[in-house]
């Protein structure tokens, strides 16, 4: 990434941390989901900077950004995206988002759409509130999580590469690196009630793709994007049934395909 450049943004009581490709493009700004950080996002920026300045910030409690006690609902996430496209001066941006990423990026553009031109969802959990309610099982996951933290990178680097054998060895490297710099606190956003997804992709007029993997491990099943479909007409869906729900660490040649189809389609900006 010799030609990247890396900078922090303070916004909404916290400091978050920014790496960008730069050159004065069209931004295309990119949302890791819960235990990753903007640093995986680097193989679709290769792909893409060539037409776009791709802006990957560190979500709170994440990466290099900074850590507060409290802030970890979807609310306050999608508002330091906002602060985060303001404090930069961006041009109406391209926003993209997987899992909480995907969750934080229709927020932002179900009440803030002048912001965006142009909206990618990528498995965002989209979970009912049964599911809700498992997910956050007594902090079940914090826990894992919890454990993982005592381990060291060689440790975690042998898990995820037994786990995704499939995966290449530079997206196991920079996840692995990404959930031993996740704080705890981060876990809070698994705390219901998520916001009423139905009613945000009613809200959204940004032109929109929604990207689902297949089961059993996909979020948000094809029935369930379909039904999106129907209440807006802005969405259009697009499934990997091969990938699970970390489609772009899964097949990552057959999602950047499909988000650069898409990115052309919107054309230039007005």
């Amino acid at each position: 990434m010799p030609d990247w450049s890396t900078a922090t943004c303070e916004t909404n009581g916290v400091r978050l941390h920014v790496t960008r490709t730069g050159g004065g493009k069209p931004p295309l700004v990119v949302l890791h989901g819960l235990t990753l950080d903007g640093s995986c996002w680097g193989p679709l920026a290769r792909e893409v900077e060539e037409g776009f300045d791709v802006v990957m910030p560190d979500a709170r409690g994440h990466g290099s950004s900074s850590t507060p006690a409290s802030g970890y609902t979807y609310e306050e996430l999608a508002a330091d995206v906002v602060g985060l496209i303001q404090g930069l001066a961006l041009a109406p941006s391209i926003l993209l988002g997987h899992s909480m990423g995907g969750m934080t990026a229709a927020v932002v553009a179900a009440h803030h759409p002048m912001l965006l031109r142009g909206l990618v969802l990528v498995d965002p959990t989209f979970l009912s509130p049964e599911i809700q309610q498992d997910v956050y099982a007594g902090g079940a996951a914090a826990d894992q999580h919890r454990r993982l933290l005592a381990k060291s990178l060689p440790e975690v680097l042998a898990e995820q590469r037994a786990r995704h054998p499939h995966r290449s060895q530079e997206i196991v490297q920079l996840t692995a690196q990404a959930r031993l710099r996740t704080r705890p606190e981060t876990f809070d956003v698994l705390t219901p009630p998520n916001p009423d997804f139905r009613q945000l992709i009613r809200a959204i007029r940004a032109p929109t793709l929604l990207i689902v993997g297949g089961p059993p491990s996909g979020v948000v099943s094809r029935e369930v994007a379909i039904e999106l479909q129907t209440l807006n007409g802005n969405v259009q869906v697009a499934q990997i049934v091969e990938a699970g729900h970390g489609l772009h660490l899964d097949q990552p040649e057959r999602f950047t395909a499909m988000v650069k189809a898409f990115l052309l389609s919107l054309g230039e900006p007005r």
